[in-house]
This record gives C-alpha cells, sequence and structure tokens, in this order.
C-alpha cells in the first residue's frame, strides 16, 4: 500500500472517528474507493463498517431533509398501534420507519414487515406499524428506537441514525428485505412511497403487497422467515391456507341444530370487504356470505368493529334481518365481533370475550378426545366480564390467565401454555400453539396403532391450527373458526349468547394531573399507589353483590380508566361512580369532579 493511500486511510479514520462535517462524503468516497482496491487488508476490515455506515446514513439524511424534512414539533410515541397521526403529518415519519424497518432487517437478519394503517381510527388518519420476523409486534426495545427516530430534527437525523448502527452492532452489508402492506385510506399509496425511499436509501429490498390486511401481512413474513414452513407468502397462499383446513373441518361435521351456514358481514368499508370477498369463492358451500360496506361509504364511520362494541348498536349499511348471524370487522380487518338484533329490536353484541369460551371451550374438548397431555390456557385482561371468567374456569375448566391490557402482554402469557387463547374484549385475539406441542400433534396422527377418536381429534386440532391465523388477530381467520365451532355444536347465535349471563359493567374515565401517580401491579387488578386507593377501592367494592373494580393509568393521556362490574346496572353505575370520585380525590383529580348517576 503506498503511503498516499495510507494517508487517505488515516484522514478517512479521522474523520470517521471524529465526525467532522465538512470534509466528511469526499473522505468517505475515497475510502470506499481505497478498500475495493485493498478490501484484504487489516485497517480495511476494521473500517469497512463504519464507511459503509457512514454513506448509507448520510445519504439518508440528506434524502430526507430534501424530501421528507419534519412537519410537527410535538413528540410522537410508538406504541402497540405503532404510530398513528393525522395522514398529512405522516410522511416524514413512514420514510424514517422505512429507513428503520431495513435497520431491523438487517439487525435481525430477516424479512421485516411494514403496514400502513390506522386501523379503525377514522378516515382522515394513518398509522404505520412494523412486524417482526415471527409476525410478532416490534420488539419493546426498538419501540423506543422507533420514537426516538421519528422525534430527531432534520440536522439530528444522521446522528441518530448512526447512533442505532453502532449501538446495535448493524452489518449494513446484509440483505434488508421488508414486506409493505397498506389499507384502503386515500393516503395509504403516497405513505407507501415515502417506506419504499427511506428503505431504499439504506440499500433495502422492499416488496409492496399493495392493499392487503394488517393480518395479512404479518403471516406473509412468517411464512418467508419460516422458508415456507408456515405457508406461501402470497394472497392465494393466504386464503388457500385457512380455507383447505376450513373446509376439511367442515366436510367432518354434518349441518345439524339450530346452525346456518350464513352470515352477513359488515367490511367497515376497507380491505376486510375486499379480502372476505375473494376468500369467500374458496369456502364452498360450507359457508355463505353477504358483504355489505364494500367501500362506498367512509371508512369506519357508522360501522365496522369498533363502532359496534363502543356504541353497542348494529353498523348502519347492513339491512340485516332479525336474528340472523352479523359479524362486524374494523379497517384493517384484525378485530372481529358477533351480533344480532332480536325480534324486539334488541341488539346483542358477542364480543372477543365470548369468542375467546366458545373457541377454548372446543379446544378442551379436542384435547380430551385426543388423550394428547396439553396445556391449554385462556388469557385475559381485567376488562373481561366477570361471568367469562367463571364460566370459563368453572364450567369449561379450562385454566384462565390474566396480562395486562395489550395485545403484546396477551401474547407473551400465552406462550406460557403448550396452546394458549388470548382475546381481548374488542375483537382482537387468536390461537398459538407451542412447536412442542405442534409436532406432537403431528406425531399423534401418523400412528397407526392409536384408537380412530384420538387421531380423529388430533387431526381436528391440526387443522384447528391451519385455520387461525397464529401470528396475530385476525378477523378473517377468527370467523372461519367460529363458524367451525358453531357448526359442530349445531348452534345459533342464540344458543351461543346463552350460555352465560353478562355482568353489568362501567367504564368512566378520571382526568388528573399526572397520571404517573397511578402505579398498578397483579396485570393492573391492584393499584399500589397511590397509597390507601387500593384500601378505598375494596371497601367500596365490598358493598354490592358480585362487586369488582380497578383503575388504571392511560398510556397516552392524563386520565385513570375506571372499570366496574355488579350484580345490576344501577349498582355497577354507583360503584363506578364512587370509585372515580376516590381517584379524584386521592390521585390528584383536574377539572369537573365525577358525580353519582
Amino acid at each position: 500500500m503506498s503511503s498516499v493511500e495510507d494517508v487517505v486511510l488515516a484522514e478517512a479514520a479521522c474523520v470517521i472517528l471524529s465526525k467532522q462535517q465538512a470534509p466528511r462524503m469526499y473522505w468517505v468516497k475515497q475510502s470506499l474507493e481505497t478498500r475495493a482496491r485493498y478490501s484484504g487488508s487489516e485497517l480495511f476490515k476494521d473500517l469497512n463498517q463504519m464507511t459503509l455506515t457512514l454513506f448509507h446514513v448520510n445519504q439518508a439524511a440528506e434524502s430526507g431533509r430534501r424530501n421528507f424534512s419534519k412537519k410537527v414539533d410535538k413528540d410522537v410515541m410508538y406504541g402497540t398501534a405503532g404510530f398513528r397521526e393525522k395522514a398529512e403529518a405522516l410522511d416524514y415519519i413512514i420514510y424514517r420507519m422505512g429507513l428503520l424497518a431495513v435497520l431491523r432487517a438487517k439487525y435481525k437478519n430477516a424479512a421485516i414487515g411494514l403496514m400502513i394503517t390506522a386501523s379503525h381510527n377514522p378516515e382522515p388518519d394513518n398509522g404505520v406499524k412494523l412486524i417482526d420476523p415471527h409476525g410478532e409486534m416490534l420488539e419493546v426495545k426498538w419501540e423506543k428506537i422507533a420514537s426516538a427516530l421519528a422525534n430527531a430534527s432534520d440536522d439530528k437525523l444522521e446522528e441518530v441514525l448512526d447512533d442505532i448502527v453502532k449501538s446495535e452492532s448493524i452489518n449494513m452489508s446484509r440483505e434488508g428485505c421488508v414486506f409493505i402492506g397498506q389499507d384502503t385510506r386515500p393516503s395509504s399509496p403516497s405513505l407507501a412511497r415515502a417506506a419504499v425511499a427511506g428503505i431504499k436509501v439504506l440499500s433495502g429490498l422492499p416488496t409492496d403487497f399493495g392493499v392487503v390486511t394488517t393480518p395479512m401481512l404479518h403471516f406473509f413474513v412468517t411464512c418467508r422467515n419460516t422458508q415456507g414452513a408456515y405457508g406461501e407468502a402470497t394472497e392465494k397462499g393466504y386464503f388457500t391456507k385457512l380455507s383447505t383446513a376450513f373446509n376439511k373441518l367442515c366436510a367432518s361435521v354434518k349441518l345439524s341444530g339450530n346452525y346456518k351456514p350464513h352470515v352477513f358481514f359488515d367490511g367497515a368499508n376497507g380491505v376486510g370487504a375486499v379480502k372476505m370477498k375473494a376468500l369467500a369463492g374458496y369456502l364452498s358451500e360450507n359457508l355463505s356470505v353477504d358483504i355489505y360496506n364494500k367501500g362506498s361509504g367512509k371508512l369506519n364511520y357508522m360501522c365496522g368493529a369498533d363502532y359496534v362494541k363502543v356504541q353497542q348498536r348494529a353498523p348502519s349499511g347492513v339491512p340485516a334481518p332479525p336474528g340472523e348471524r352479523c359479524v362486524s370487522v374494523d379497517g384493517d380487518a384484525d378485530r372481529l365481533v358477533y351480533y344480532y338484533v332480536d325480534e324486539g329490536s334488541v341488539f346483542h353484541m358477542l364480543d372477543g370475550d365470548r369468542i375467546a369460551t366458545l373457541i377454548a371451550g372446543y379446544l378442551m374438548e379436542l384435547v380430551h378426545a385426543s388423550g394428547l397431555a396439553i396445556n391449554l390456557g385462556l388469557v385475559q385482561t381485567a376488562y373481561a366480564n366477570g361471568s367469562s371468567t367463571h364460566y370459563i374456569a368453572n364450567v369449561l375448566k379450562v385454566p384462565v390467565a390474566c396480562a395486562k391490557t395489550g395485545v403484546k402482554f396477551l401474547h407473551e402469557k400465552a406462550l406460557e401454555f403448550d396452546i394458549g387463547v388470548y382475546f381481548e374484549a374488542n375483537g382482537h385475539g387468536t390461537v398459538i400453539a407451542s412447536e412442542k406441542t405442534t409436532r406432537l400433534i403431528k406425531d399423534t396422527i401418523s400412528k397407526t396403532e392409536i384408537p380412530a377418536e384420538q387421531r380423529s381429534a388430533a387431526e381436528g386440532l391440526a387443522d384447528v391450527f391451519g385455520v387461525i391465523n397464529q401470528t396475530v388477530g385476525d378477523a378473517l381467520s377468527d370467523l372461519l373458526l367460529v363458524e367451525v365451532v358453531l357448526r359442530t355444536k349445531g348452534w345459533s347465535i342464540q344458543d351461543w349468547l346463552g350460555t352465560y349471563v353478562d355482568l353489568p359493567n362501567r367504564q368512566l374515565k378520571v382526568t388528573v394531573k399526572d397520571r404517573r401517580v397511578i402505579q398498578t401491579t397483579d396485570a393492573e387488578r391492584i393499584c399500589e399507589n397511590p397509597e390507601g386507593l387500593q384500601k378505598k377501592i375494596d371497601e367500596l367494592v365490598a358493598k354490592y353483590e358480585r362487586g369488582r373494580a380497578f383503575v388504571r393509568p392511560s398510556g397516552t393521556e392524563d386520565i385513570v380508566r375506571v372499570y366496574a362490574e355488579a350484580d345490576s346496572q344501577e349498582n355497577t353505575d354507583r360503584l363506578a361512580a364512587l370509585v372515580a370520585q376516590a381517584v379524584y380525590q386521592m390521585a390528584g383529580g383536574v377539572g369537573e369532579a365525577p358525580t353519582l348517576p
């Protein structure tokens, strides 16, 4: 190596290590060119990653400043739903999440998903969330990294990117494969282009699936990273896997009792309607679906799973006759709720709690029939109705665990079981099986010496995991499994509702000066601070038959959420108000104090 080249290398090293700005790109260029000629030298091995990183992050920062400058000054936080904002303020955030997705892909040496959606939010909103290699939500540590990157000023973007690469020891020479999906919002295509720009500037490899449900993108990512073991990473592969198992389960059960293979489907004017139409073509005569709210109206407006759950009423645009089984999904089709309206025009809803109990009971029957030593459990949050918990534990004899509110906590808790069922009351949930359990079921099916009944039950379990999307809550997948269970039992929706009676419940909000004064434990069911508040709650609960109440701080606002149950709606409303008053008095309430009903 000549003395001139030694100087170039030394200068490049100094610039990289000292982060001098003015001559930076000149020396990066020189060091890259020289590295290409002398890639075997020890010095170049040391500098290789530094120069490559510096080159890419500089390009990324320059492109961001030029095309996707920061739009708002307020800090944003990556949470369970990723980032959600008004669509016009999102392009810079999604560009930066494109950058982060590439870094995450290189870090994990696997494909990462990037979904553009705001789920059940109004149409003017949009959002973005990243999907980890096996369909999981983004790792908590990287949620903080995502927030730091999104909040960085334009002139600090290069520095933040550089810090991420170094702190996580990311090999920038690795392939960075990112799968992209979007919902049907008018803003989604342009935001997808911002994501692609971020991915490409760091030499990532974007694969754009266009308009898909969020669960479909989770499925595609998992298929890619399991080399096809989970399925084929295409829309056809998704529909084929779910429908094949569904049709097989239906074929094993004759129609009987009160079950009719027909549903009225509310697509929330979103992607769920589009994909349900496609999926229906794979279901043979095992289920007919009348699809409404197909997209001519506003997304999630007076329709969809969130509207039905919160408003406790049927959606507009679905002319279902009295007593007919109806379903609603949300804007990205990861939530599902059932409902019907009776002859007296009274609305009846079967939410995530009801879906969980139906599925858990069915799975427990299959486990018992198979004779396999499988630890099955159902995971709820503190918001689950007390009657559902009693029914699951004492009638179905299924172990019940409680997790903190939030899908990631439910999913994590469900992994403690061989087969874990989890659903939030809002209709988001799924079933997951451990690798050991999957192998056990497969091995049992292959044995010729076991009784036919046991083998049939084991095959049923295997087919359940063909229908269910284990990666995430999936409205379309969950719908198929619910229909299998109802068909097997010969139940109408009224039969299903009659399994137990929900306790009256009430939720209230109390505005406080600082939500952090509320600290909870035991999956948010016990309040540790402020001191004395839990004792007061216990005293109030003791006055009401079948009383239960808890409080928890909001994750985003300075409010405290109050939940209460009791034997009557009157007692429930009074208990909730009394607990809210206690929170206001003991946790720094502001504004108007809660009043008794």
